[in-house]
């Protein structure tokens, strides 16, 4: 293979390799916005079921305040009937006190009903805390994480970069200006090899003389179909696995 190919070809795969990195490096930042969002709604539920847990409690709360200052108006009434001097006057304290009876009954009535309400919402806090707690250490973990990955690639693609310089500085600037040209035209991809006579790239077949005179290797040759530069590797032989010479064919 010339060695401008074998340049373009390691060019290539360093560019590939850029690719990888950036892609990753960008949708990491991406990443993390989608937890945090999950983690934001998962809080603002949290936040919803306490607050309609402490609105629960201030009408309990509210209800027991109601039923004493109701039992502190009978107590007054059953006084003030001691001084009663007629019966209606005695008739309409019984008619009060009957009246603060029955606001007292239905105080007690909606306090059974919120402390019924009240055991799922105390359950959905407390799961909620702890679910929330675990996923936010899950969460951090996950960002640093991602940090530490992100400062890896971004190491790896400034070694990548200088390698890259280091082979463009040694190749033919002609052929590399193709390979650049190519390379923005056809999807960051420039070269290709040719595997049984087919550009690996487009898939299209190659005229017998085209892949005879590609196969010579003394040439940069560009595919007919794409225009994607083109390398052939010949198949191994025995001796290029094994290191020995294959055995004489028996007569």
């Amino acid at each position: 293979m010339l060695p401008d190919l074998e340049l373009a070809v390691r060019l290539q795969g360093l560019d590939n390799r850029v690719s990888e990195l950036t892609r990753e490096i960008s949708s990491l930042p991406k990443h993390i916005t989608e937890i945090e969002k999950k983690l934001e709604s998962h809080t603002r539920k949290l936040e919803a079921d306490r607050a309609a847990l402490a609105a629960n409690q201030k009408d309990r709360k509210q209800c027991e305040t109601d039923i004493q200052q109701q039992e502190q108006k009978i107590a007054k009434l059953r006084d003030q009937m001691l001084g009663a001097k007629t019966n209606d006057q005695y008739r309409a304290f019984q008619h009060e006190i009957e009246f603060c009876e029955k606001e007292i009954h239905r105080a007690e009535d909606r306090i059974l009903e919120l402390m019924a309400e009240s055991e799922p919402l105390d359950r959905n806090v407390k799961a909620a805390e702890l679910s929330l707690k675990q996923e936010k250490t899950q969460v951090e973990g996950e960002k640093q994480q991602a940090m530490s990955r992100t400062a890896a690639d971004r190491q790896a693609l400034d070694q990548i970069r200088q390698e890259r310089a280091a082979i463009v500085a040694r190749l033919n600037p002609g052929v590399y200006r193709q390979y650049e040209r190519i390379r923005k035209n056809r999807h960051n991809v420039a070269i290709a090899e040719a595997i049984d006579g087919r550009c690996s790239a487009c898939h299209i077949a190659m005229r017998l003389q085209f892949f005879q005179d590609l196969k010579r290797g003394d040439q940069v040759m560009y595919c007919e179909s794409c225009s994607r530069m083109l390398y052939y590797n010949p198949p191994a032989t025995i001796e290029d696995l094994t290191g020995e010479s294959a055995p004489a064919v028996q007569g």
